[in-house]
């Protein structure tokens, strides 16, 4: 019932008095639509030349004069190219010049040099060592050593064998048999 329409004035009828509401409305909204002001409120003309702004226009036929260059530049670039198969041409042919190239040559031939010249010596030197007197040295050292032994190197593996070692006397000087078996063992044992 609040939404129902309630007119000012009484009526019979709400529906038929809401619509002559509505049309006097309209007509009144019509009218003060079309009534002209009494007073001017308009604010004064401007000028031609402020309306047509004339540098901004020849700016943008600028811009649009080079992007249509540059479109006609690619068009006729990419006319080339379908033409052309799509070959590209990006050689360069021009050599990579160091600027210290000749001095780094010349270091690594005087370290070539030194380097052949180091070889050279140590192929050249003779040894320090001498193989013979080292060889009678060490035959000395065992002869010393089986002299000064209590009991010969071979005894061990001919206690294993079964057969007896021999005996030493007591000046420590051997029979001149046992001493050959004693070298013979050791010559198999090494």
């Amino acid at each position: 019932m609040h939404r129902a329409y309630q007119p000012i004035m009484p009526t019979s009828n709400k529906y038929l008095q809401q619509k002559w509401d509505k049309n006097d409305y309209q007509k009144h909204r019509t009218k003060v639509q079309r009534a002209s002001a009494v007073v001017d409120t308009k604010g004064p003309q401007t000028p031609v030349h402020l309306q047509i702004k004339l540098k901004t226009l020849q700016i943008q036929k600028e811009r649009l004069a080079v992007i249509t260059r540059d479109n006609q530049i690619l068009s006729s670039k990419l006319a080339d190219i379908m033409r052309s198969n799509g070959t590209v041409e990006n050689w360069n042919n021009y050599t990579y010049k160091s600027l210290n190239a000749e001095k780094r040559q010349r270091e690594l031939m005087q370290i070539s040099h030194e380097n052949q010249a180091i070889l050279h010596r140590i192929t050249h030197c003779e040894s320090e060592y001498n193989r013979s007197r080292l060889k009678e040295e060490w035959e000395k050292a065992e002869r010393v050593q089986k002299d000064i032994t209590r009991y010969p190197r071979g005894l061990n593996t001919e206690q294993k064998s079964g057969k007896k070692a021999p005996i030493r006397e007591v000046g420590g000087s051997m029979s001149d048999d046992t001493s050959d078996e004693i070298q013979e063992q050791r010559r198999l044992q090494q």
